[in-house]
């Protein structure tokens, strides 16, 4: 079985800081999972209402894709489109991209509003994805 992940982080503009897809690489369901992910934003304000932790679990539902959100407390959101689920692997997975997200932050030379182009970054992200979700 061939499980595609496509996981992005969405700044507080509502731009995209960050994407990345693991598993399986299938070209012709990028733009549906970006797609995917921008539906899915207004869900994740929806549900910060209901609910006070950073992780959101899975908030919406897209054929046999699932978007699973995380909310950093500066409002950034980690989103992740998946196949299967795995709740603790998913939480696990989003904290430690959040990890990875605040060590960032804390370089003085990157600009909170550009996009992430760090091959350092990638590769962490790429780990945390193997070590949790593949």
């Amino acid at each position: 079985m061939s499980v595609t992940y496509y996981f992005a982080i969405v700044g507080t503009a509502d731009s995209p800081l960050y994407e990345a897809e693991f598993g399986v690489q299938r070209n012709e369901n990028k733009h549906l999972h970006q797609f995917v992910v921008h539906a899915a934003l207004d869900l994740v304000e929806d549900a910060l209402f209901a609910n006070n932790s950073c992780y959101l679990k899975t908030i919406d539902t897209y054929q046999n894709l699932n978007v699973s959100a995380y909310v950093t407390p500066s409002n950034v959101r980690l989103m992740l489109v998946h196949e299967a689920k795995s709740e603790e692997a998913i939480r696990a997975f989003f904290a430690g991209c959040h990890e990875l997200f605040v060590r960032t932050l804390l370089n003085p030379f990157y600009d909170p509003s550009m996009p992430i182009q760090s091959r350092a970054f990638d590769a962490k992200v790429n780990a945390l994805a193997k070590k949790f979700l593949i």
